[in-house]
């Protein structure tokens, strides 16, 4: 409960049922998504698999990096001097190496 409370769910920014409805709804799902970055991406680091969601932002997803343009492509410049820069590289390929359902 603490981990949803945090990811938005004490905040919720209307008087309307069908608001409040999709705010817990989108709340619960980021919860979701943070607990799945944690156990596919980061289940080896053992500073980041039971961050709470303050240290996962300030790691992770509020890193310093420029998305730039070059040659039709985009391209996300990541800053080197960045302390948890490779734990987003290995959290970003875990996930992207998983075969594709069909």
């Amino acid at each position: 409960m603490r981990t949803n409370k945090a990811m938005g769910l004490r905040n919720r920014p209307s008087k309307t049922w069908n608001v409040n409805v999709g705010w817990v709804l989108t709340a619960n799902l980021a919860a979701d998504l943070d607990a799945w970055i944690r156990l596919l991406g980061l289940h080896d680091d053992a500073e980041l698999v039971r961050a709470e969601p303050q240290t996962m932002r300030y790691c992770l997803w509020h890193l310093p990096a420029r998305l730039v343009s070059h040659a039709r492509q985009r391209v996300l410049k990541i800053s080197t001097t960045w302390p948890w820069t490779s734990a987003l590289l290995i959290c970003w390929q875990r996930p992207c190496a998983l075969p594709a359902l069909s």
